[in-house]
C-alpha cells in the first residue's frame, strides 16, 4: 500500500436526519456544547456569497502544500451535499481552486461546500456563486498538479482533525467539525443550547437578564476592585 498516496473510495457516513437536525442551528452553538474546542482556525472564512448555515459529510483530501491534483480528484468522486475539507500543510502562497472548479463543484456535483486551508483564487467570480467556499483568502499564484496526496483519511485543517464521514457545520462565524461518533449525542445537547440561547436573547432584549453571576464570578476570582483612579 502506498501510504501518503493513496485514495479510499468508502468512508462512514452520517444518516440524513443527523444532517438535517443540524441543519438550523448556529456553528457557535453548536461549539459550545462541545467544550469550545471544535473550531477551525479563524483564517478560514467565508469567501463566496453563501448564506445561511452549511452542513454535511467531509470527503477529506490530503494535499501536498500548493497541490490541487488529489483536490480534482475528490471533485470527481464526491456525491450531492459533500464538503469537500482539503490540509494543506498550512501553505498561503498558492490558490488552490478558481472559478473553472468553483462552477464545477456548484453545478455538476452539487457539493455542499468547501473547506481550504488555503487560498483561493478568482474571488471576485466567487461572491456572486451560492456555494459555500470557506478559505485563507485570495491569492493569484496558481497550484500544482503533482501529488503526492490521499482521500478520505485524517487530516488535520485549521488546526483541527477530520475524518472522513465527520459532520462540518459552517455560517458566517466560521467551520466547526463534529466527530461522526460523537454527532447523535452533540445534536442532542445542541438543540437544548439553541433554545436556552434564544431565551437569553429575548431577556437581553426585553431587560429581565440576570447578571448576577457576573459579580459572583469577579468574587470568586478574587479580583481586586479598587474605588479611585490608576493614577492616584
Amino acid at each position: 500500500m502506498s501510504i501518503g498516496n493513496r485514495i479510499f473510495l468508502k468512508r462512514p457516513m452520517p444518516s440524513q436526519e443527523l444532517l438535517d437536525g443540524f441543519a438550523g442551528i448556529p456553528a457557535a452553538n453548536i461549539a459550545d456544547t462541545m467544550g469550545r474546542s471544535c473550531a477551525m482556525d479563524p483564517r478560514i472564512k467565508r469567501m463566496s456569497g453563501a448564506q445561511g448555515i452549511m452542513v454535511g459529510p467531509a470527503l477529506t483530501v490530503k494535499a501536498r502544500a500548493g497541490d490541487n491534483l488529489f483536490l480534482h480528484q475528490a471533485l470527481d468522486l464526491a456525491q450531492p451535499g459533500d464538503i469537500i475539507v482539503v490540509s494543506n500543510d498550512e501553505d498561503r502562497t498558492r490558490s488552490l481552486m478558481g472559478e473553472i472548479m468553483f462552477t464545477y463543484a456548484q453545478y455538476q456535483r452539487k457539493l455542499g461546500g468547501l473547506v481550504l486551508d488555503g487560498p483561493i483564487r478568482d474571488s471576485d467570480a466567487l461572491k456572486n456563486m451560492s456555494l459555500p467556499v470557506y478559505a485563507t483568502g485570495a491569492t493569484p499564484g496558481g497550484p500544482y498538479k503533482e501529488g503526492p496526496g490521499e482521500i478520505n483519511v485524517p487530516i488535520a485543517c485549521g488546526g483541527i482533525s477530520v475524518s472522513p464521514g465527520d459532520i462540518i457545520a459552517a455560517d458566517a462565524d466560521g467551520v466547526i467539525v463534529i466527530p461522526l461518533k460523537d454527532a447523535a449525542d452533540v445534536l442532542q445537547a445542541a438543540k437544548k443550547y439553541y433554545a436556552q440561547d434564544a431565551a437569553k436573547v429575548e431577556a437581553a432584549r426585553n431587560g429581565t437578564s440576570d447578571r448576577a453571576w457576573v459579580a459572583k464570578l469577579i468574587q470568586d476570582k478574587h479580583v481586586e476592585v479598587l474605588d479611585r483612579a490608576y493614577w492616584e
